[in-house]
């Protein structure tokens, strides 16, 4: 598949799962996969932050194998090498990780995205040729362990209207509050525990599709203030709570 056919299928994706066995409630990924598979899920990143590369790729190509029979985009967390071996869609990438050009060159034809903490971040990510930016973490979460600041919904106001590539949202959203982030602007939704620990996973996949479907039939938010406002709203994390 072309990076263009996988981007046109990306920009029909709402609702964009992605994996923690951890925080699973004892399932297995493949058990998730599974559930959001039959939740009628078109997009699912395969993130698992510390297991081995081995392991990695071994559960990645049974991924790929599920992912290809109901024609789902797979996107590898960090790994450009793993998804280029197992024929992924695409690979998303930190701060920390490989650069986007340098991804960009030995992976012409992977959808590349990328996660951003701030606008400036943002507008670099859209700059070095990345086809989406992730913008978070909204909430607090335990997925970011070292995380210390959340940006808040008005982040995505603020962010938004100076994308011209598509984005989406992550970082603690779940069904109490993921009206907020739609509210904001945001249209593709990114989610660990809000799905993983559901208890009827498919129903829960079902749920956030439905509710974020309707969202996409009013206009999106257009900013009126810019950077000085998401300063504001960088708050410090004084407590995790509950991890999503």
């Amino acid at each position: 598949m072309s990076r263009v056919e996988r981007l046109a299928r990306f920009n029909e994706s709402e609702l964009y799962t992605v994996t923690c066995q951890e925080l699973s409630e004892g399932r297995a990924n493949l058990e998730v996969l599974e559930a959001v598979i039959a939740g009628g899920g078109k997009i699912i990143q395969l993130r698992e932050k510390d297991w081995d590369k081995r392991e990695l790729y071994k559960l990645a190509i049974e991924f790929r194998k599920r992912t290809l029979k109901s024609n789902m985009l797979l996107i590898i967390n960090d790994h450009v090498d793993i998804a280029l071996a197992t024929n992924a869609d695409g690979v998303h990438l930190g701060q920390e990780d490989l650069p986007i050009p340098a991804a960009r060159r030995i992976a012409p034809d992977l959808i590349l995205g990328a996660s951003t903490h701030s606008l400036e971040e943002a507008l670099m990510a859209q700059k070095e040729g990345a086809d989406y930016v992730n913008i978070g973490p909204i909430f607090p979460t335990k997925t970011k362990a070292k995380a210390t600041r959340f940006l808040g919904p008005s982040a995505i106001r603020e962010i938004s209207p100076h994308l011209k590539v598509p984005f989406t949202v992550m970082g603690g959203i779940n069904m109490e509050n993921i009206a907020q982030v739609l509210n904001a602007g945001a249209r593709r939704v990114a989610l660990v525990t809000g799905v993983t620990r559901a208890n009827d996973i498919m129903k829960r996949v079902q749920q956030l599709r439905q509710i974020i479907l309707s969202f996409k039939k009013t206009p999106i938010p257009t900013a009126k203030n810019s950077l000085s406002r998401i300063g504001a709203s960088l708050t410090p994390l004084k407590s995790l709570g509950e991890p999503h």
